[in-house]
């Protein structure tokens, strides 16, 4: 093998560019980057970021951030191949599986027979049940969820089926046990959703009600062999950063850790790298998406990515000849774009090491299972065939 620990760090939802099929979505024009930038009007500094590349693998850079003389780093992006631009079918497409089924989506709400079977095992009342951010909803039922004890239930752009509920009224474990019960409802084959999430909530009334880190995803478990499984079986170690561990649904994945936030997961990136072991770390950052992309915020988006350039230094300087950092995202969301859902975009891929000394750019690559190719043929594992390894090209 070439590198022996490769750090695999997904900006969930930092997309870089309407893909080739926006206009299926409705998403032409989306930019995700390019909005932060646009908004920032000079202000984003991002240091590490563009000395890895960030702008070279753009048509335009972004602005504020200048495209880099000679890149420490390979750059490129990549297209998705998945019939949805949901955090599964970019993670799972990244790990060797594109989502080629059609999942089931519900823009008017979900069908009062589901409804009905959720509310019976809860023993309680639901409330919402239609697309809407998870905010806005909040202010409008919060309060009423916390005088009936009724489960706000809510979906999105995505297949997705979202369950909130103020954690003083239904305890955390409790909104587990419903969403478990939720999941075992919608695998198929007349219902099938790729996500039931928790979402407890705290807060004493409209205006002040906040998510808390206590979310669960409930993922729809893959339907074939991942990267992961693949690396498992041949005795590579895998680690799981954030909601890594509930989008595989815990297959694959040797050792987790949960964040509280985007901070806390470059925490626990940077004591995996304090580790001596021979294996594959990926992490999501969600807060990108959770608490700026849905909501919105240009302002939080680009402050958050300042962050994350900040603690990339860390990373960069601890990092071994022989390590490999692999930087992407899993889909687009548009702090600045129509509507609060995901926006179907390029991703970026940003590739560094130690000991690369021709670095050059990677084009833009078919599908993002060409990043899990190139961990396979780093291990030497055999897979499912799924991508092209770009591992020859990092140089």
């Amino acid at each position: 093998m070439r590198y022996r620990r490769v750090f695999g760090l997904v900006m969930d939802s930092i997309g870089t560019g309407a893909a080739p099929d926006a206009a299926r979505f409705g998403d032409e024009g989306a930019d995700t980057l390019g909005s932060i930038g646009r908004y920032f009007a000079g202000r984003l500094e991002l240091p590490n970021f563009a000395r890895l590349g960030i702008s070279n693998l753009r048509p335009v850079p972004i602005e504020g951030v200048p495209a880099a003389e000679q890149p420490i780093g390979c750059y490129g992006r990549m297209r998705e191949v998945s019939v949805g631009k949901d955090s599964m079918d970019g993670h799972w497409e990244m790990m060797g599986l594109p989502v080629r089924r059609e999942l089931s989506f519900f823009p008017h709400g979900f069908p009062d027979e589901l409804m009905d079977r959720i509310s019976k095992f809860a023993g309680r009342g639901i409330v919402g049940n239609r697309p809407e951010s998870g905010t806005k909803i909040l202010d409008e039922l919060g309060e009423h969820q916390m005088e009936t004890g009724d489960l706000i239930v809510y979906t999105s752009g995505d297949s997705v089926l979202q369950i909130a509920a103020h954690e003083d009224i239904i305890p955390v474990k409790e909104l587990y046990r419903i969403c478990e019960y939720a999941r075992s409802l919608v695998n198929g084959p007349e219902y099938m959703v790729g996500r039931i999430i928790a979402r407890p909530y705290v807060g004493s009334g409209k205006g002040h009600f906040t998510r808390t880190a206590n979310r669960h995803d409930f993922t729809l478990k893959p339907y074939g062999k991942t990267v992961l499984d693949y690396l498992q079986e041949a005795g590579v170690r895998t680690i799981g950063i954030g909601k890594i561990n509930d989008i595989f649904s815990g297959q694959g994945i040797d050792e987790g850790y949960h964040n509280q936030s985007n901070m806390d997961g470059m925490d626990h990136v940077d004591h995996v790298m304090e580790q001596d072991f021979t294996g594959f770390c990926f992490a999501n950052l969600v807060d990108f998406d959770a608490m700026y992309g849905h909501r919105r915020n240009p302002e939080g988006d680009g402050c958050a990515l300042m962050e994350l350039d900040d603690r990339l230094g860390t990373v960069i300087a601890n990092m071994r000849d022989d390590d490999l950092l692999m930087i992407t995202a899993d889909h687009g969301n548009d702090p600045c774009f129509k509507g609060t859902d995901h926006t179907r975009e390029f991703v970026p891929l940003l590739a560094y090491s130690p000991s690369m000394e021709h670095p050059a750019s990677l084009g833009t690559r078919r599908t993002f299972s060409d990043f899990g190719a190139t961990i396979l043929d780093n291990f030497n594992v055999d897979g499912a065939g799924v991508g092209t390894s770009f591992l020859k090209d990092l140089q």
